[in-house]
């Protein structure tokens, strides 16, 4: 209890710090240049699904996509199953074509974690939800997700003497996401986030995922 209070006291500092931050500057900064140019427009013309850009920054959510879809290849676990990823499989010669249906939707199962556990780690929806928000939270706490590893859905508590299912035993911690790579995703810069979270605020949204309501979308 004490780890995961001290855990969520530290991301709500990074949230407040960087809140701090943020109010300070504009967001979506990154200045313009032959390189980041390039990435914006390779970003906007690979995305594979149709983007809202009417209220958007388009220079981030082309940096976004950049990000998303040619460095981090987000989709490859928040989709459903490697198997419905692509319309056709492009290991066999065929054209790499990302399945739209899918994409971003989350619910891909990872299966359990260790012997003494029958919980099933499955893959979150990252699309944005009715509110228009990224998986439907705000961009600080995106920020605090990537940043910490918080898992602001709880969907999958510590186990204890009175949480005895659907939760993670030891030496794993519910309060921090799993098998999601965000100690390596937690060094990108705050543009690069910036611009993930634009990107992903701008795809369409789908339904289904862990944790969401039977209908997240209207």
């Amino acid at each position: 209890m004490k780890l995961t209070n001290g855990l969520m006291a530290s991301a709500g500092l990074t949230a407040v710090l960087f809140l701090g931050l943020f109010a300070n500057t504009s967001r979506g900064q990154t200045q313009p240049g032959g390189a980041y140019n390039e990435k914006v427009q390779l970003g906007l013309a690979i995305a594979p699904v149709p983007l809202k850009l009417t209220a958007a920054n388009q220079n981030m959510v082309g940096l976004g996509s950049y990000l998303v879809n040619a460095v981090s290849d987000c989709n490859g676990c928040h989709t459903a199953s490697p198997m419905t990823e692509y319309t056709s499989s492009p290991y066999f010669g065929q054209p790499a074509i990302i399945n739209s249906a899918t994409y971003l939707g989350g619910g891909q199962d990872f299966g359990t974690l260790g012997p003494n556990s029958t919980t099933h780690i499955v893959s979150r929806n990252l699309t944005p939800d009715k509110t228009g928000m990224s998986g439907g939270h705000t961009f600080a706490e995106f920020f605090q997700i990537i940043r910490t590893g918080a898992d602001l859905d709880h969907i999958h508590p510590s186990c204890s003497s009175t949480v005895t299912t659907n939760c993670l035993p030891p030496p794993f911690q519910g309060a921090l996401l799993q098998i999601m790579p965000w100690p390596v995703l937690q060094n990108m810069t705050v543009d690069d986030l910036t611009a993930i979270y634009e990107y992903l605020s701008a795809i369409p949204c789908l339904e289904g995922g862990p944790g969401e309501p039977p209908v997240r979308c209207h």
